[in-house]
């Protein structure tokens, strides 16, 4: 029921509370509520838009934590983070209803309203209040109409006169205890942007003494420890801090350090043992997301992991995808799920539909203590499908994920990094040992699958992608035992070769070693209605040299294989738009890389049944603590 306007907010209006609750998100003994979200109004950068965390009509002034509305401004946070994702909390939570409070400033009057939408996006007004004095002020809202879909945020109008809003937070009734929770964070050859993420975590109290631990696993050779940045910042965790130098095993080996340390103590079943986040190094973490996802952890109905969204570090209010899944049989991963958001401004789109993820990567992810008991650590693949495989594992042990809208971190956007790099080694290999684990591959389909990939890469004239895809199934069919040492010396395999194909070279594009004053740019005419027919048309002509003459050069949106295939000679710009890749026809390569790959899938359509069974059965002793502890070298 709105108050009318003008009248004064009493402690007895059951939207304000005097003094302020205390709820407070870090001790382990819980309080009477827990706060699920904070209200923020800017960045942790100022590359970062304020708008997405909250939009302002008139003039204003903003800080992390408040906003001051000049009069007759507005405001709402029917933003990225300004929003809560109720039809989220509904589903996997204990929480029937929710809490929104704050502070006010109120020069003369305001008005506040608590709002919502549903699947197809619609506005309603859940509660509202005409405020007339300074004091906290209250609004509530039932989790009951928010199943597939839907939000609330907060509206403000300045009425009368100036309003400051502080405080805000969005809370709910504790659970008994509040699980506690660490942090891990693995690291190669990042010190500076490590020792960023390490900052801006120490930059917000309530993050800092909610976290019981944070594990830096440095496994390069430019030291986090040697920068400026991370000793300043050390001493304000504390005991909390470990830094641990250890020989590069990868992401996974990273991760799964974070994961061995805070499980040492043994069972995860009691209540002094932390959940924990995995986060990268290169990351520009929103500290308030680490009080997203614990929050939410601490009142899933079951134990469950809770991911945070990805968005684009060079282009800050895009969402990479809202949620991922598998698709074992087609050995592929980030694939999107279904009404997701994909690639998508957040300044002008909001999740409304619910989509429920299969999967969730590392770039910052938590996982609860009881996960890591009952499965067991990561499989050491060194890179790629680590967190897909755990989070598939975790699911046949009966653990979701979810991927929490609202909770994000920004990461270096994906499109810009280049395909053909020796990443593909670990992508392949690694498909194909999760696949393996966790399917019933047809040998048939994953044969042709693959085929068809390679001879794409072939056509396109990348000799180079095509040694590093089949260097990675030659590894997976040698079994288990390639997993021995953790991935070193796979690494060093898959980068040394690559040197020997001319095109896996960037080069600086206006000093790249091929000069012509006449290099034409051709562009596609679009995608090939018949691809099938086209690629035996491309090849027939890679084959034969009816291919066009002379060096052209193909655009990163344009470097499809069936375009680049018309011709011999090609300069393709690098999708880091750092530098340029030259390609050029050589059927002796051609012809040697085909036969290499026809030998390989027919003994992979040969042996995959079997292979698949060795590495199901070296899995417990894949991932147990002795498997790591060799690996780290601890006695």
């Amino acid at each position: 029921m709105e108050q009318s306007a003008g009248q004064a907010v009493t402690e007895n209006d059951p939207r304000s509370v005097a003094p302020a609750p205390e709820a407070r998100v870090t001790e382990n003994l819980a309080p009477d509520r827990l706060v699920l979200a904070r209200g923020v109004f800017t960045g942790p950068a100022p590359k970062i838009s304020d708008e997405l965390y909250a939009v302002v009509k008139g003039k204003s002034q903003r800080e992390r934590l408040s906003l001051r509305l000049d009069k007759g401004a507005s405001a709402h946070t029917n933003t990225y983070f300004g929003r809560f994702a109720a039809s989220y909390w509904q589903r996997w939570t204990t929480v029937t209803e929710v809490e929104v409070a704050m502070t006010l400033e109120v020069g003369d009057r305001a008005r506040i309203r608590l709002a919502a939408s549903d699947i197809a996006g619609h506005r309603r007004i859940i509660d509202s209040a005409d405020v007339s004095g300074d004091g906290r002020v209250v609004l509530r809202a039932p989790l009951d109409q928010y199943v597939d879909g839907g939000a609330l945020w907060l509206e403000f109008d300045a009425v009368g006169g100036e309003l400051g809003i502080t405080e805000l937070a969005w809370s709910a009734p504790a659970p008994e205890r509040v699980r506690p929770v660490a942090i891990a964070i693995c690291t190669f050859n990042r010190a500076e942007d490590c020792a960023h993420t390490v900052a801006a975590l120490a930059s917000d109290p309530v993050v800092l003494s909610a976290l019981t631990a944070v594990y830096v696993v440095d496994q390069g050779t430019d030291l986090v420890e040697n920068r400026p940045l991370y000793q300043e910042t050390a001493p304000r965790f504390g005991e909390k801090l470990h830094y641990i130098r250890q020989p590069n095993l990868g992401g996974a080996g990273g991760f799964t350090r974070g994961l061995y340390e805070v499980s040492a103590a043994g069972s995860f079943t009691g209540s002094e043992h932390a959940d924990i986040i995995l986060m990268d190094d290169d990351i520009l973490c929103e500290p308030e997301t680490v009080v997203r996802l614990q929050a939410f952890a601490n009142l899933t109905v079951e134990p469950t992991l809770v991911g945070a969204q990805m968005l684009f570090l060079l282009n800050p209010d895009y969402l990479n995808v809202g949620a991922e899944e598998v698709h074992l049989g087609e050995l592929k991963h980030g694939q999107k799920v279904p009404k997701a958001l994909r690639n998508t401004s957040m300044l002008k789109r909001n999740q409304e539909r619910r989509v429920d993820a299969g999967y969730n990567a590392w770039w910052t992810c938590l996982i609860p203590a009881e996960v890591v008991d009952r499965i067991g650590l990561p499989v050491p693949i060194f890179f790629q499908w680590d967190d897909v495989e755990y989070g598939i594992r975790a699911r046949e042990a009966g653990f979701v994920t979810v991927t929490l809208p609202n909770a994000a971190v920004w990461h270096a956007d994906f499109y810009w990094k280049d395909y053909d790099d020796w990443a593909r080694y670990f992508s392949m290999r690694n498909s194909l040992i999760v696949g393996s684990m966790h399917a019933d591959l047809d040998p048939k389909a994953v044969t042709r699958q693959l085929f068809r990939t390679l001879a794409e890469h072939l056509v396109a004239m990348q000799y180079g992608l095509v040694h590093t895809t089949l260097q990675g199934i030659e590894d997976f069919l040698k079994g288990p035992k390639v997993l021995r040492d953790g991935g070193i010396a796979a690494l060093a395999a898959a980068r040394g070769t690559r040197s020997e194909f001319e095109e896996t070279v960037r080069h600086p594009a206006a000093t790249a070693p091929i000069r012509s004053a006449d290099i034409q740019v051709r562009r596609d005419a679009g995608d090939p209605s018949r691809p099938v027919l086209v690629l035996i048309k491309r090849a027939i002509q890679q084959w034969t040299g009816r291919t066009q003459p002379g060096l052209k050069a193909v655009t990163r949106e344009d470097a499809h294989w069936w375009h680049v295939a018309l011709f011999d000679h090609v300069m393709v710009t690098d999708a880091s738009q750092s530098g340029v890749r030259i390609r050029k026809r050589d059927k002796a390569k051609a012809r040697a890389l085909l036969l290499r790959t026809i030998r390989v899938l027919r003994r992979l359509r040969r042996e995959l049944p079997a292979l698949s069974q060795q590495y199901r059965t070296a899995m417990p002793e894949l991932t147990s603590r002795e498997n790591w502890e060799r690996l780290y070298k601890i006695d």
